[in-house]
């Protein structure tokens, strides 16, 4: 695995449990049926987990995290919400312990991005996919993000941003590169799509713009930054205050984009 460039401070966390199923796997809730097995792989705290649970039970998902800690943020949120049809795993998307054929479904929001091998990482979901099931995976992908008024201070977050993954071993232009990934993992059914979040009245900026101002100056993209030089912490102060600038103007719009893939594993004959 790559290093994880966000890391798990609570101004990351704030972002991520706003998540549900609806407004980042919307893609995949068609495909959904009650009694389903589904794998969700970096799951992260659990938002869409426990979604993705009510949806299909009887159905059982499983919730795959890296590291125990993380996983803990997800057992947290699927025991708040009282549900038992989930099951917890520490793994390696690059090296699943999962026998062949286990699940119907398998699905990972903003996960590929940070891996070190993105087709390796999918042919590993493929294989534990049954016959006839699918692979979901959604990406965003940070060069097509685009926002108005045109700060400098966020041009200059992006070009951070992008910098700080990549030396963690990640791709943040993933989106555009999912269905070329499919296919190297060798999936022939493919369907891809992609679909924005978009933020642009004064409760959406304060939230986003608030969030991003935060992390720039706290979270492990800030402290790797720092660490290998890739930034000062007046240059994060000056890029977190363009986020407030940003989040205060009232012509503030932004829009991010995602790309998202649904493959089936051919079905055995």
């Amino acid at each position: 695995m790559a290093t994880y460039t966000h890391g798990h401070h609570e101004s990351v966390l704030r972002s991520h449990r706003w998540r549900t199923a609806e407004n980042s796997a919307g893609y995949l809730l068609p495909r959904l049926n009650s009694g389903v097995s589904v794998l969700d792989v970096g799951c992260g705290p659990g938002t869409i987990t426990a979604d993705l649970a009510t949806i299909v039970t009887p159905g059982r998902v499983t919730a795959l995290e890296v590291t125990a800690a993380a996983l803990d943020l997800a057992r947290a949120e699927i025991g708040r919400r009282g549900l038992t049809n989930v099951d917890f795993a520490v793994g390696d998307v690059h090296a699943l312990d999962f026998a062949d054929d286990t699940f119907d479904v398998v699905h990972a929001h903003q996960v590929l991005q940070h891996v070190t091998d993105p087709v390796a990482a999918l042919r590993e979901m493929r294989r534990v996919t049954k016959p006839g099931g699918i692979v979901a995976v959604r990406d965003s992908d940070y060069a097509a993000f685009t926002w108005w008024p045109q700060l400098p201070e966020l041009s200059e977050w992006l070009d951070l941003y992008e910098r700080v993954a990549r030396g963690n071993g990640g791709e943040p232009d993933a989106g555009r590169r999912l269905l070329a990934w499919s296919r190297a993992a060798g999936f022939t059914d493919i369907t891809a799509t992609s679909s924005t979040w978009c933020f642009a009245d004064q409760e959406d900026r304060d939230w986003w713009g608030g969030l991003w101002a935060d992390r720039v100056l706290k979270s492990d993209m800030a402290a790797t930054a720092l660490r290998t030089g890739a930034a000062t912490q007046d240059d994060l102060q000056r890029i977190s205050d363009g986020w407030r600038t940003w989040a205060a103007d009232p012509d503030g719009w932004l829009s991010l984009l995602h790309a998202e893939v649904v493959a089936t594993k051919e079905a055995t004959k």
